[in-house]
């Protein structure tokens, strides 16, 4: 029976490239038709998730997406895509451009079932995944842990959504700067950081994976708060009624399609959190348009079930609704935007994230990353006991911590203005003057 499966599935693999050759991808880029945008044209043969894999392409390098038009009813795939850059410029480097061609056209590699999760081996580094109960002190108890595990995390992402967590990290052993191998410590690794998510209360619900498989971080955190089933409401960490996105699912029974359309306020990456959470939900789109009105954002998606059927019941368009809405919180900044960059070194972030802790602040959301001796942390920031972080708080942290550059970004609603007086860089100074670095993100939230 297993062979018979197999000689199936490779039968399939070899028809879709087969087809892919017959039919290669065309990519049109276009920057006189619009005046305020570049227009990406993508035509190819169709498959699922191909939708996922063109998106992904085009947020991972930064490009936000204020039009689309997705058709894909038969063996065709279309997509039509308005696109600038942060700054809401076209997109005229030819270096970029060409990327963009070479990423969607006939010689990628986004062809082959791609990068669905991305799964491939790596010995640079180790993977560790973590989900959990979501508390005050999280990220700093993770972070110490790691540190006297000698782990250097050389890149995390980490989501709080509903009162849980997820964070998915990328560790090198501190010595020899490459993958962690050994079983055994490993298993140790392991063992700690599911201790430290279960806390006291020694929750069933946390979860530790370890392995050296790469993945797409954003849209595993997707899959893995969705699996955590953070989307069902119990209070806590969620939007209130005026922020949360309004999704509404109705079918259209002449056509046998399911219609979702979704307004919300608009935020970079917004399209693919949306397109993931259908794609792996198991649902194809068939025909989409997506708008930019302003600040807001109309999506709308004609969808089926991989087996052809719309949305069967009223406990099914609940839960699409609910995933949907998930999938569009999980990454709305809440709180105030702090940016650290300095340079590395061994218990860095332990020492930042501690020093949050004991002045009572709480993060939302952080990115860490490292490059070439350098650390870039992003946090999102909240006061534990629930209020806006207050100006002599950050001052407080600048006096402990001395002179690395800290940035304020921005001024978020639930925040109070920083004073007239009060600097938008703090320097800090001498926890920082080590060699090298340790670096995580693992983040935490308050009821």
């Amino acid at each position: 029976m297993e062979m018979n499966m197999s000689f199936s599935h490779d039968m399939d693999d070899e028809y879709e490239k087969f087809i892919r050759r017959m039919n290669p991808p065309r990519v049109v880029i276009d920057n006189e038709s619009c005046k305020n945008a570049t227009v990406i044209r993508v035509d190819s043969a169709n498959r699922h998730g191909i939708l996922l894999e063109v998106v992904q392409i085009l947020t991972d390098i930064n490009l936000i997406i204020t039009k689309a038009y997705i058709s894909s009813d038969g063996n065709w795939f279309m997509d039509v895509f308005n696109v600038t850059d942060q700054d809401g410029n076209k997109i005229l480097d030819e270096g970029i451009l060409d990327y963009i061609r070479k990423s969607l056209g006939p010689e990628s590699c986004f062809m082959p079932s791609i990068r669905s999760v991305g799964v491939k081996q790596s010995m640079d580094h180790t993977a560790i995944e973590l989900t959990g109960s979501d508390r005050p002190g999280l990220l700093s108890e993770v972070s110490a842990v790691l540190r006297h595990l000698k782990c250097n995390v050389v890149n995390a992402e980490v989501w709080t959504h509903n009162t849980r967590a997820a964070a998915v990290m990328q560790v090198t052993d501190e010595e020899t700067e490459t993958a962690i191998t050994d079983p055994e410590r490993l298993s140790r690794i392991k063992s700690l950081l599911c201790n430290v998510l279960k806390g006291s209360n020694k929750s069933s619900l946390a979860k530790t994976v370890v392995s050296h498989s790469v993945t797409h971080t954003e849209r595993r955190l997707h899959q893995m708060m969705f699996a955590d089933r953070d989307y069902e409401r119990i209070g806590g960490d969620v939007l209130d009624d005026r922020q949360r996105p309004n999704v509404d699912v109705v079918n259209w029974h002449d056509k046998d399609y399911s219609v979702v359309t979704i307004r919300c306020k608009d935020r970079p990456k917004l399209l693919f959190d949306t397109v993931c959470t259908l794609t792996d939900m198991d649902y194809v789109v068939f025909h989409a348009n997506i708008d930019t009105l302003g600040p807001d954002s109309y999506q709308e998606y004609y969808i089926r079930h991989l087996d052809g059927s719309p949305v069967k019941s009223d406990a099914e368009r609940q839960r699409v609704t609910q995933c949907l809405e998930a999938a569009i919180e999980r990454r709305v900044s809440k709180g105030l935007k702090l940016e650290l960059c300095t340079t590395d070194r061994v218990g860095l972030l332990s020492d930042v994230t501690r020093i949050f802790r004991e002045n009572s602040l709480t993060v939302t959301r952080a990115e860490v990353t490292t490059k070439a001796g350098k650390a870039v942390n992003t946090f999102y920031v909240r006061d534990a006991s629930g209020y806006p972080v207050d100006v002599k708080t950050i001052d407080s942290i600048r006096q402990v911590l001395g002179q690395t550059i800290l940035k304020v970004k921005g001024n978020p609603d639930d925040s109070k203005p920083l004073s007239q007086e009060s600097p938008t860089r703090f320097l800090f100074g001498g926890l920082f003057k080590s060699k090298s670095f340790v670096n995580f993100s693992l983040v935490r939230s308050y009821s």
